[in-house]
């Protein structure tokens, strides 16, 4: 299919291909708007019981696991590129700084050109950090990814659980009248900031470009903090499988197997009583920020983990088929697929296109799901049958070796 072909791990790009079409599932609400969105189904408007069941459908299967495959993804590629450039006589380390400043670049402009929620510069700052620690052994890598990952989210549940708690009283009519009033001044100002975002982005590109530069300058260098402590470490825990043969296919069967099972059964039973105890109270906002973005962390990583366990397991018998060789292709990709769905996405749902922002229920999304889906898994395998990387591999590349690579095959 690719005569860059032998210099790839097919695993990592199969992993790639459905971490892209996964991730779709937890943009698209943010990109269909609110941003608020992804933490309930009742915002902006009412939610019915479909849009819930579909919500809770979404939660279940992706919620945290794509980011974090892509994360772990990120560390091992960040490796093979190394070991790639280190074996043909280049300095792989100071080709991939370069590399991931470009990426730091690119990012930016997707912020701050096409749509907020970008991961690019996240990626290629972290990545710098993780490029000084590579050479660390497999087990400090795990040992220190593990401790600063639940570390970090474990602090977070702590200090989060106040606010779900005031929230819980409040809804059972026993919270103090101080806190009270707290809570309905912070959910009113909450309210206002929801319909600030409706506002702004049923309007135009100049409009929506200009507040981004204007007033969300800095908004790329806050997600920093933001998510320091759960990037970091999966593309820590990336590198140490890397290294440790994991998705060069070296670890036995039965090994895979059972981390499989055992990952994905421990965390998709963490994560269904969340589910449960959650949807009860329909999915409070609140609520439901601490249990995506702290208490559902570690779940969310052993389902990652599972998956990958499970794929890189089925990579010979997958890889092969019809929709394996779409899926590499798509993983192959994954860098112009992702910005591409950006485009298309806001294009849709932004007032610069068909003016769809805060219309759509959590149900009805899943329509454009199967149409970002569609699109990149038919097009990505036509388009390698021709060139030998996607368009912004290939630039993202030539860029990073400072010259221009050939493209057509």
């Amino acid at each position: 299919m690719s005569d860059v072909a032998p210099n790839r791990l097919v695993s990592l790009d199969l992993i790639r291909g459905v971490a892209v079409l996964g991730i779709l599932v937890l943009n698209i609400p943010v990109m269909a708007g609110p941003s608020m969105a992804a933490l309930s189904p009742h915002i902006p408007n009412p939610a019915s019981v479909a849009d819930e069941a579909s919500f809770a459908l979404g939660m279940l299967l992706f919620e945290g696991k794509m980011r974090a495959l892509f994360s772990l993804l990120f560390g091992a590629s960040m490796l093979l590129f190394i070991d790639r450039a280190n074996a043909r006589g280049a300095e792989g380390n100071a080709i991939q700084l370069r590399r991931l400043g470009w990426l730091a670049l690119f990012g930016l402009a997707h912020f701050f050109l096409i749509w907020w929620g970008d991961i690019l510069f996240l990626y290629a700052i972290m990545g710098m950090i993780a490029l000084f620690m590579h050479e660390l052994k497999v087990r400090t890598l795990v040992i220190a990814a593990l401790v600063l990952f639940a570390g970090w989210h474990i602090g977070g549940s702590i200090a989060s659980m106040r606010g779900v708690v005031t929230e819980e009283q409040v809804r059972l009519g026993t919270a103090e009248p101080a806190r009270q009033k707290k809570y309905e001044t912070g959910r009113r100002e909450f309210h206002k900031e929801v319909s600030k975002e409706l506002a702004l982005y049923q309007q135009g590109y100049v409009p929506i470009t200009r507040e981004k530069i204007t007033e969300d300058t800095l908004h790329p260098l806050t997600g920093l903090l933001f998510s320091f402590g759960e990037t970091l470490p999966l593309m820590l825990l990336g590198m140490a499988l890397y290294r440790s043969g994991f998705f060069s296919g070296t670890w036995p069967a039965a090994r895979l197997r059972r981390m499989a099972q055992w990952c994905m059964g421990t965390g998709f039973a963490l994560t269904m009583v969340v589910i449960a105890w959650t949807w009860a109270r329909h999915f409070p906002p609140r609520t439901m920020f601490t249990a995506i973005i702290f208490v559902l962390a570690i779940p969310h990583l052993l389902i990652a983990v599972g998956y990958a366990a499970l794929l890189v397991r089925q990579t010979p018998r997958i890889a092969p088929t019809w929709l394996g060789r779409k899926l590499v292709a798509a993983g192959q990709m994954a860098f112009t697929n992702y910005i591409a769905c950006s485009m298309v996405m806001t294009g849709i749902f932004y007032g610069r296109g068909l003016g769809l922002f805060g219309t759509v229920g959590s149900l009805g999304l899943w329509a454009f799901v199967l149409l970002g889906w569609a699109l990149m898994l038919g097009w990505s395998e036509p388009w390698l049958a021709r060139y030998r990387q996607g368009p912004l591999e290939w630039l993202w590349r030539s860029l990073t070796e400072g010259r221009r690579l050939p493209f057509l095959r």
